[in-house]
């Protein structure tokens, strides 16, 4: 027999053929086998989770945790158990630098878990019926047991390490600088090996009361460190400035004398602080300054001088010569060590002389011999006026002072006073305080011994043209030698 299909589907085709009955049940077959996989998967999954959650009745949920230790599956009974096993055999490791490790162990601190409640609590927690969610959430599968020890033993054990022995200490050190070659060079720092033990301290408790195993103080930050490096920019900039500072070179004139300052002294001047500033020490600026007045400083010191009669003799006192200006040239040259500056400079004076050297009187200069009782005035080595004198009072003790001095001022028709005089000069020409020359028109002769008797009240009474051309020829600072 031929079967043929025509247009309209196998459906339409099993009909026309009368198979129609035997096509709805196979539909009906297959509908009912689905129906019951379904069922008996249903039913297995729930036998499933029906059993588990029987099983979770008494044991933890699977990927719980107590201080990090897998109590997967455990009953409250298993988990003291282990807990207790771990604990005892628990010790901390303490990692130190250069590979060097140390312990606390358990019975060194008499450590143990508060109380085993805590485990039960975690249990409790844990709703056997709702195991399938510990898959996605762990709030109620991972605790930190707390745990107890004694304190005072653990401090102690923290304070017996090796690390905190005197002789194993290495302190740390920021880095340094050194002069070598006419320049400042970094010298590393010193990391040291010194720890914070407060730190410490903090840092392993905090690992004991989660029974980590292991504490390394380099990354834990146990650590003290210097609070610069070689590299640090702040480093460099005081190196530079330290080089900056060693870069001055500061001559000293002194009419022929040099004296020279620079790096090989100035290194020794300088200091860094805490906060690596450059300190220029100003005391030890001041003791070179002081050393410089010492040699070239001339006010009020002996010196050789040749006398108009021929003779050479040696001078002490007053207060004509050269004298440097401590806290002034102290200031002048701190500031051109701190600009780096290259300068040739004299210092800075409080006075002066016409001069210079050991004997700065010049030849320009006022004489007076007060034995002789004459003066002589020379102009750029060439006698300007002589004459004779009358000097202080030796009687009354009123003598003229010796020494060489500055001439102070120079004015016109000035009244000096005194205690029981006043008298009135044309010419006066201070050089020691109230001492100084004038014409004295009220003596009619002058030299010889009248001072010792009769002389003045310590000035130099002069002939008037004496005084008027000493007066018209003479500048202020000019020296005035007297001698006896």
């Amino acid at each position: 027999m031929v079967v043929i299909f025509r247009k309209g589907g196998a459906e339409n085709n099993y009909k026309r053929l009368g198979y129609e009955g035997e096509y709805t049940m196979k539909i009906i077959s297959k509908h009912n086998k689905i129906i019951a996989g379904i069922t008996i998967s249903f039913c297995t999954l729930f036998v499933v989770y029906f059993v588990t959650s029987i099983y979770f009745m008494k044991h933890l949920y699977f990927g719980s945790k107590i201080n990090g230790i897998d109590v997967s599956g455990k009953t409250v009974e298993e988990i003291k158990a282990q807990m207790t096993s771990e604990l005892h055999t628990y010790s901390l490791n303490i990692k130190e630098r250069d590979g060097k490790k140390e312990q606390i162990k358990t019975g060194d601190i008499n450590l143990k878990y508060k109380s085993d409640e805590q485990f039960k609590k975690l249990k409790d927690e844990q709703n056997p019926l709702k195991w399938p969610s510990s898959f996605f959430n762990i709030k109620n599968s991972n605790i930190t047991a707390e745990i107890s020890y004694d304190k005072g033993r653990f401090t102690k054990q923290v304070d017996n390490l090796s690390c905190f022995a005197d002789k194993n200490i290495i302190e740390p050190k920021e880095p340094s600088f050194k002069y070598v070659g006419n320049a400042f060079m970094i010298v590393d720092e010193i990391k040291g090996n010194k720890i914070d033990k407060n730190i410490l301290l903090e840092r392993a408790a905090d690992a004991i009361s989660k029974q980590e195993s292991t504490i390394d103080l380099e990354s834990a930050n146990c650590y003290i460190t210097p609070k610069y490096t070689s590299k640090s920019q702040k480093v460099i900039e005081t190196r530079n400035m330290l080089n900056k500072y060693v870069s001055s070179k500061v001559t000293y004139t002194f009419g022929d004398n040099k004296e020279i300052l620079d790096g090989s002294t100035i290194n020794k001047w300088l200091t860094v602080d805490g906060n690596f500033n450059v300190i220029l020490d100003e005391g030890k600026v001041k003791e070179y300054v002081q050393s410089l007045a010492n040699t070239y400083n001339t006010a009020g010191k002996t010196r050789s001088f040749h006398t108009s009669s021929g003779n050479t003799i040696n001078i002490s006192g007053g207060d004509y010569g050269r004298q440097i200006n401590i806290d002034k040239e102290v200031q002048d040259l701190s500031e051109a060590i701190k600009e780096g500056k290259t300068i040739t400079k004299e210092p800075a004076y409080s006075q002066t002389a016409v001069s210079h050297g050991s004997s700065d009187i010049g030849n320009t200069y006022v004489e007076i011999d007060m034995t002789k009782q004459h003066l002589w005035f020379y102009k750029n080595g060439s006698l300007v006026v002589e004459g004779n004198v009358v000097t202080g009072n030796v009687r009354l003790n009123d003598a003229t002072p010796a020494g060489i001095y500055r001439l102070k001022d120079k004015e016109r028709n000035a009244t000096l006073k005194g205690q029981g005089y006043s008298a009135p000069v044309s010419y006066w020409m201070p050089f020691n305080g109230g001492i100084g020359i004038h014409d004295a028109t009220w003596r009619s002769v002058f030299g010889g011994e009248i001072y010792k008797a009769n002389g003045s009240h310590g000035c130099v009474n002069s002939p008037y043209n004496l005084a008027q051309t000493i007066f018209d020829n003479i500048d202020v600072g000019i020296p005035v030698v007297c001698y006896y």
